[in-house]
């Protein structure tokens, strides 16, 4: 229950002397594995080692569930599904349960190295999405690598892919469509409750749908996972969402000159910007929604940074209500 997550903190806090907060942080999967980056392994344990380092720091503070991005990851595995001729493809809900567990065994154990005694479970999460959900209809989830335009549309017809601009480049795109509720959430309250550092929710979660005797069968889709952590914070009553990507931070009026980054804005303010649908959008939905329903702190910025995204010292912090937004050399 969402009580016993509470009732863990504040015994934890009376017997630290502090009370301790409990923070969901979502990782992009483009900070996991950068834009253009071969999806090599070494180069992912490479990023991972760094996120680590800045997850651990906030881990000696906070209580920690970690949720992330499967991008790069689940669609990589799907080129290497196609590869073989000799079976059906997978379908990509199994590709995202794959994604799940080859990133949260990297994440649990570069965290494991950082916080040597701390106790850490990565749980496989299915998440409920309604199959009349109008996304399936309209892809615009990115996955897997990057291409040049020309590539991009010679893959889309050979392979029958949709595909969209991604920035300078062009990736595939599929459904994305809104998280309803995470299966496992009761098993993840537990760990918590019992203090252990939950990685989880990966990818967005594993899409299913529910017949009308309940039972569970996967959808063709990738979730966004800025919406699920949105969700999974909201049900743990965190403290804190922190959505930490690859750029420092949100930018007010993105794509002109005058861009500069925006240190603080209310969720109303946040929930108005014009911000790229593949990248930047997402996370502004998700921290506006998170903070309208919970009246909690949602911030947006660099993994590298997360200790000071959550202090408002970096990134772009979002409120419930205030003065107007803060931009870059604003008092």
């Amino acid at each position: 229950m969402r009580s016993d997550v509470r009732a863990h903190h504040e015994r934890v806090g009376r017997e630290g002397g502090e009370t301790l907060m409990l923070v969901v942080a979502a990782l992009g999967g483009n900070a996991l594995l950068e834009r253009g980056e071969p999806a090599e392994n070494a180069a992912q344990r490479r990023n991972i080692a760094v996120a680590a380092r800045a997850l651990a720091r906030l881990a000696h503070e906070h209580e920690l569930v970690v949720t992330h991005g499967n991008g790069p990851q689940v669609g990589l595995l799907a080129l290497e599904a196609e590869a073989y001729g000799g079976v059906d493809p997978y379908p990509l809900d199994v590709l995202g349960a794959e994604s799940e567990g080859m990133i949260g065994y990297l994440l649990e154990q570069g965290l494991a190295n950082e916080l040597p005694g701390r106790r850490l479970a990565t749980v496989l999460t299915q998440v409920a999405v309604d199959e009349r959900d109008p996304a399936f209809a309209a892809p615009s989830k990115p996955i897997g690598p990057v291409y040049p335009e020309s590539q991009a549309r010679r893959l889309a017809r050979r392979r029958g892919w949709t595909v969209a601009a991604d920035g300078v480049a062009w990736r595939r795109v599929v459904a994305s469509p809104e998280p309803r509720r995470i299966i496992e959430l009761d098993a993840i309250r537990t760990l918590v409750a019992a203090g252990v550092i939950v990685i989880c929710a990966g990818g967005g979660g594993v899409p299913v749908v529910s017949d009308p005797e309940g039972r569970l069968r996967g959808v063709e889709a990738v979730i966004d996972k800025d919406l699920t952590a949105a969700l999974l914070a909201r049900e743990l009553g965190a403290g804190a969402l922190l959505l930490l990507t690859d750029v420092p931070a949100i930018e007010a009026d993105h794509g002109t000159p005058r861009a500069r980054p925006l240190r603080r804005a209310t969720w109303e303010q946040l929930a108005e910007l014009k911000l790229p649908a593949g990248s930047m959008g997402p996370k502004a939905r998700a921290a506006a929604r998170f903070v309208r329903e919970t009246g909690a702190l949602a911030a947006i910025g660099a993994l590298r940074d997360a200790p000071a995204v959550l202090a408002g010292a970096a990134g772009t912090r979002v409120l419930r209500s205030g003065p107007a937004s803060g931009v870059e050399g604003a008092a």
